[in-house]
């Protein structure tokens, strides 16, 4: 069994890297690696080809965790069957995700907070400056998902 996530913001250079590599050091620490495809990918076009933005990285690295080789990339067609997870971290971004996907059918896209006791929108590091806020959040809905996946899946 693999369980495929894929962590979606505008631009994949802040908010989902953070959240894929948090989440898969959290999974290795787990030992679920086995258990777990996770990617992150973003709505728009604009960041395609770039790397973690330094802000993010930098945040990253304070946690211990690396994020080298990553390269921003746009969600496709094909994403929406490929991903069992579509977790996005705002609903700005689902509703760009549904102009590529056409519909939610399956219900497979949230948005990363709704995994914990305070739903509600990942804030953009872009716009605030504030990398540990998003930090916060991101740990907590990637803690909290985590959490739900291994109950529901037996892990």
């Amino acid at each position: 069994m693999m369980i495929n996530i894929l962590f979606i913001c505008h631009g994949n250079i802040c908010r989902s890297p953070m959240a894929e590599y948090y989440m898969k050091h959290i999974v290795e620490k787990a030992g679920l690696d086995w258990a777990f495809r996770i990617e992150s990918a973003a709505t728009s076009r604009e960041e395609i080809g770039c790397g973690v933005y330094p802000p993010a990285r930098r945040e990253l690295q304070r946690h211990g965790i690396g994020c080298s080789g990553h390269a921003a990339r746009q969600i496709t067609k094909a994403d929406y069957q490929d991903f069992d997870c579509l977790v996005c971290m705002e609903s700005y971004n689902i509703r760009n995700a549904l102009r590529i996907w056409g519909s939610d059918g399956e219900g497979k896209i949230t948005r990363l907070l709704d995994h914990t006791s305070r739903p509600g929108d990942v804030a953009d590091p872009w716009y605030t400056g504030d990398f540990e806020a998003t930090w916060r959040d991101v740990t907590e809905g990637c803690d909290a998902l985590l959490r739900e996946l291994r109950t529901k899946h037996g892990l």
